[in-house]
């Protein structure tokens, strides 16, 4: 499993329009990317940064949606982010949620 972490600038006031935008746009579009899995969206208290973590099938499949369908996801957050959100991408080690148990070396 594959994680996309992004991290955003939230404009002042914005963490409601964030949150609809998210609902009725962006997972939308995910749920129909292949190998898509969840995403996790989570907001600072005061509302001034916001970090979306998508977790993914494999980094082949993360990377298509980067290449896709991620310019479609910063139009519909121009309205809400400040400058150019930081991608990081993550191999997943450990998760309960999804049953993944870290890796053992041998």
């Amino acid at each position: 499993m594959f994680a996309r972490k992004v991290t955003f600038q939230l404009k002042p006031n914005s963490v409601a329009e964030f949150t609809r935008t998210l609902e009725n746009e962006i997972i939308p579009l995910l749920r129909k990317q292949k190998g898509f899995q969840d995403e996790i969206a989570l907001v600072v208290p005061g509302g001034t940064e916001a970090v979306g973590i998508s977790l993914w099938d494999q980094k082949e499949s993360a990377e298509a949606y980067d290449r896709g369908n991620y310019p479609k996801v910063l139009t519909a957050l121009s309205k809400v982010i400040d400058g150019t959100p930081r991608v990081q991408g993550y191999e997943v080690c450990n998760s309960t949620f999804h049953k993944i148990a870290a890796r053992v070396a041998a």
